[in-house]
């Protein structure tokens, strides 16, 4: 498995990426994870549908639950062949208890407990086995169209770059 260096930051201090980069004009990966009622769910669900793909390593965090909020609030303005789904390593129970104490109704939160996701995006940190932040638009036909991994663990994505490139989709 590809390691990549150099490409997040922690406090300043560098991670490690595990899995090869995915780049716009990519396929997205296949990938299978966990709803919150304990069901596989595998990607294939949302082909036809523009997808944006919030990647956060725990939704228990300030940023992760911030920049969630933020997408379930942007959600409800856009088109209901955009889907948003946020990926974590958070068990699917504190996923739906997170959910239902912040209100999200509108972003599919998913889980990697079990891998997969991450080493197939290349978001799977390899110090601290969780996900790096970062945001993956696709397309209807399954192809990337925006990709942004975070440079910094705490700081939250550029949001309106990943709204318009979804926007354009539909």
């Amino acid at each position: 498995m590809a390691e990549r260096t150099g490409i997040v930051t922690v406090g300043g201090n560098p991670l490690t990426l595990l899995g090869d980069e995915i780049k716009v004009g990519d396929k997205a990966p296949a990938f299978s994870v966990v709803a919150n009622d304990m069901t596989q769910v595998e990607s294939s669900a949302y082909d036809g549908k523009v997808r944006i793909i919030s990647v956060v390593h725990s939704l228990d965090t300030g940023v992760c639950d911030a920049e969630t909020r933020r997408f379930n609030q942007e959600a409800s303005k856009l088109d209901d062949d955009i889907v948003v789904l946020t990926v974590s390593m958070d068990l699917p129970f504190a996923q739906s208890r997170w959910c239902a104490a912040a209100g999200i109704d509108r972003v599919v939160t998913l889980s990697d407990y079990r891998g997969g996701f991450g080493s197939a995006y290349g978001v799977l940190i390899k110090e601290i086995g969780l996900l790096t932040r970062a945001v993956f638009v696709v397309d209807r036909n399954g192809i990337v169209q925006h990709a942004q991994i975070v440079p910094e663990l705490s700081d939250e994505p550029d949001y309106e770059p990943v709204l318009d490139a979804a926007r354009k989709l539909v």
